[in-house]
């Protein structure tokens, strides 16, 4: 299969692909929480106006209170992860770039795009001389980890020679020990997603945490107003709201369980994955990925690999179902 799209969720190319699904699409080619924060009232002022300083600094402030940004940091957030991903390579000095591959494509496409030389490796002691290191922990499509002990060392043999560690936490929610955010430093920076885990990618932001000069430059670059009115109000709230992210990081390890026994009954192997996704092994995955696709569910399979696929979690009972009674034929 070599016209797989880039991304998840292009429902359009599958409609193209396979017609209008009379069930709807269950779209299971995204790694997001199909039980999203419930909304708070955002006012009306947020929408009328250009984005409030102090509503941002609220933001950073509740931001940097969940993952313990140490004094020495700075918290940036930005229109989505995406947006951080592809400024980053803009304010760093052109350099040799090595990122831990397979991962997520556009951390190469944003390092290429600046002009920068990109290369993948498997392993980060293949990373070489390289000026900067990228790294998805827990990667996407596998869930890949790396001990945050290895990344720190990484860090700091990189800073030693003026480059940086990129490490991207985008799945890092269910797992805080692995997180780097309470040990940034020169060298390093963290990138983390909010849509994922709380359901609302559609609400665009994301967050980068680095060292105060690096920090300042992301700022800069992102310009005034990175962030809009209700994006501010919403992620201050949730951000705040422990006692939904504990409840919600059990819901969906079970949902991860229970999917993993779809998967489990239906011939698929289980490869790896994270608690808002799961990689299945196949011989026959492009006959799988084809057959859902006619079924109306979209899932995530990969060119450089074709006996995998990705699958999301289904959203409930009734779409499990739906999923297993596809699998089965």
């Amino acid at each position: 299969m070599t016209d797989l799209p880039l991304h998840g969720g292009d429902l359009a190319a599958a409609q193209a692909r396979w017609g209008r699904p009379a069930q709807g699409w269950l779209d299971l080619s995204t790694g997001i929480n199909p039980w999203p924060y419930p909304l708070p009232d955002v006012p009306s002022p947020c929408w009328q106006r250009l984005p409030d300083s102090a509503a941002h600094q609220a933001l950073l402030e509740a931001a940097a209170r969940r993952w313990d940004i140490p004094a020495q940091a700075r918290v940036v957030a930005g229109n989505g992860s995406q947006a951080l991903i592809q400024a980053l390579p803009r304010v760093t000095p052109l350099t040799e770039v090595a990122i831990l591959g397979p991962t997520y494509g556009e951390h190469a496409r944003a390092w290429n795009a600046a002009g920068h030389r990109v290369h993948a490796v498997a392993t980060a002691e293949e990373a070489g001389e390289a000026g900067a290191v990228v790294v998805v922990n827990p990667n996407n499509p596998d869930g890949r980890i790396i001990a945050p002990e290895r990344l720190l060392e990484l860090a700091g043999r990189l800073a030693a020679r003026g480059g940086i560690l990129v490490v991207d936490e985008a799945f890092c929610d269910e797992r805080p020990d692995l997180s780097l955010t309470a040990l940034v430093r020169p060298g390093l920076v963290v990138l983390r997603s909010f849509g994922k885990f709380f359901g609302l990618a559609g609400l665009r932001l994301g967050f980068a945490v680095a060292a105060t000069e690096m920090a300042g430059r992301l700022a800069d670059h992102l310009g005034p107003w990175p962030v809009s009115g209700p994006a501010l109000a919403v992620g201050t709230t949730a951000l705040a709201d422990r006692e939904w992210s504990t409840a919600t990081i059990a819901r969906l390890t079970a949902a991860a369980a229970r999917l993993d026994a779809i998967l489990g009954r239906a011939g698929l192997e289980i490869a790896g994955g994270t608690f808002l996704f799961r990689l299945a092994r196949h011989d026959q995955a492009p006959a799988i990925y084809q057959r859902l696709g006619r079924a109306g569910i979209l899932v995530r399979a990969f060119a450089f690999r074709p006996d995998i696929l990705r699958f999301g979690l289904p959203g409930g009972t009734a779409e499990e179902q739906r999923l297993e009674n596809a699998l089965g034929g």
